[in-house]
C-alpha cells in the first residue's frame, strides 16, 4: 500500500524537521552544558507532542490507517532506540567525555547516524519493492535477533568493543591528540595540528546506531512500506533520544526488563512479516507460487496494541523488582550506594 500524502506535506515536513534539528544543535553549540531534568523533561515532552501533531496531521491528510502506522513506527523505534542508551552510556564512559559536551556528541552523532539510516531506508524500499520475498528473511532475522536480544550471550560491553577496529583503523589513519580540548574535534599539540578524541566519539556514537538500525529498520518496514514514514518515525525517535539519554540517566540501570519487552516486539513483528510474506508469496517453491489464502495480516492497530503494552509490562515489571530490591537492601548498602552514587563530580574539563 503506497502512502497517499500530498508531495507538498511530505517536502514540506521534511524541511520543517530538518530546520529544527539544525536549531537544536546550534542551541547546543552556543551554550554547551549539563541538562537540569526539568530540561530534559520539556524537551522530550516537546518531541513527544510533535510526533503527535505529525500523526494527526497525518490521520487529516492520509487517513487513520497511515497515522497508526506512522505512531506504530515511531513507538517501535523509540522503544529500540532506548536499548542504544545503554551503549551510549558505555561510549561516554570509555572515552571519557565531558558531561558539559555529551549533549554535543550525541546529537551529531544522531545526525550521522540519521543520513546513514536514509541511505539504509532508500535501499529496502527499492528491494521491497522488487522483491516481495524478502519479507520472509526480515521475518526469519527479527526472529533470531528477538531470540538474541532476549537470551544475550554477553552484554551491552560487546556492543562497544565492535568499535574497537574503527577506533585502531582512525588512531592508525590520523593525528588524535591524547586530550579533549572543549567540543573541538581540531585542536594545536606543540604547534601541530592534531584531532581530538571527540572525532572518534562522533564515529563510535554515528557506527554504534547503525548497527541498531540494522535490527530496527527491518521492524518498521514490518509495519509499513513507506518509506516516508520509516524515516519520519526514525527521525522523530531520534530527535527525542538525546533528551532520554539525560532525563533517565541511572534509570536504565532499573530497566532489567526491558530487553524482554523489546524481544517480544522484535519477534512479533518477525512473525508479522513472515505472515504478510505467505500471504502475497511469489516463491514458486511454495504454494506452487501462489499467496498462502490462509495466511492472516495482522492489522496497524493490533500491532500498535501490542507494542505499547510489551514496552508498559516491560518497564512496570523492572520497576517494581528495582523498588523491591531497594526496600530489601540493608541500611548499610544503601548507605554505600548514595556514597557511590553522589560522591565528587567530576570537573567539567576533567577526563
Amino acid at each position: 500500500m503506497d502512502l497517499e500524502l500530498p508531495l507538498w506535506f511530505e517536502v514540506g515536513s521534511l524541511i520543517v524537521l530538518t530546520l529544527i534539528l539544525i536549531a537544536d544543535l546550534l542551541l547546543i553549540l552556543k551554550r554547551p552544558h549539563i541538562p537540569s531534568t526539568k530540561e530534559s523533561t520539556l524537551w522530550v515532552v516537546f518531541y513527544i507532542v510533535l510526533a503527535l501533531v505529525f500523526a494527526g496531521l497525518m490521520w487529516i491528510f492520509a487517513g487513520a490507517e497511515f497515522a497508526g502506522q506512522f505512531v506504530a513506527g515511531w513507538l517501535t523505534e523509540y522503544s529500540l532506540s532506548i536499548d542504544n542508551l545503554f551503549v551510549f552510556v558505555l561510549i561516554m564512559t570509555q572515552f571519557a567525555v565531558p558531561r558539559r559536551y555529551q549533549q554535543e556528541v550525541l546529537m551529531v552523532g544522531i545526525i550521522i547516524a540519521l543520513i546513514l539510516r536514509g541511505l539504509f531506508i532508500l535501499a529496502g524500499a527499492a528491494i521491497i519493492e522488487e522483491f516481495s520475498w524478502v519479507f520472509y528473511i526480515f521475518g526469519a532475522f527479527l526472529v533470531w535477533t528477538a531470540y538474541r536480544q532476549a537470551f544475550p550471550g554477553g552484554d551491552h560491553d560487546d556492543d562497544v568493543q565492535r568499535e574497537s577496529f574503527i577506533v585502531r583503523t582512525l588512531r592508525r589513519t590520523i593525528d588524535i591528540s591524547d586530550h579533549y580540548d572543549g567540543a573541538k574535534i581540531r585542536t594545536v599539540v606543540g604547534g601541530k595540528k592534531m584531532w581530538t578524541p571527540m572525532i572518534i566519539v562522533f564515529v563510535a556514537i554515528g557506527v554504534t546506531d547503525l548497527l541498531f538500525a540494522i535490527d530496527s529498520i527491518p521492524a518498521i518496514f514490518g509495519i509499513t512500506q513507506s518509506a516516508f514514514i520509516v524515516f519520519t518515525a526514525n527521525l522523530f525517535a531520534l530527535m527525542g533520544l538525546r533528551q532520554l539519554y539525560f532525563l533517565l540517566g541511572d534509570l536504565l540501570d532499573r530497566l532489567r526488563y526491558l530487553h524482554y519487552g523489546i524481544a517480544f516486539i522484535l519477534a512479533f513483528i518477525g512473525v508479522k512479516l513472515v505472515l504478510h510474506a505467505m500471504h502475497v508469496n511469489e516463491l514458486p517453491f511454495i504454494n506452487g507460487g501462489q499467496p498462502i489464502a490462509w495466511a492472516p495480516e495482522i492489522s496497524t492497530w493490533l500491532s500498535l496494541v501490542v507494542i505499547v503494552l510489551a514496552m508498559g509490562v516491560a518497564t512496570i515489571a523492572s520497576l517494581i523488582a528495582a523498588s523491591r530490591e531497594s526496600r530489601a537492601a540493608s541500611p548499610e548498602d544503601a548507605a554505600g550506594a548514595v556514597v557511590e552514587e553522589k560522591g565528587t563530580p567530576p570537573t567539567i574539563d576533567g577526563v
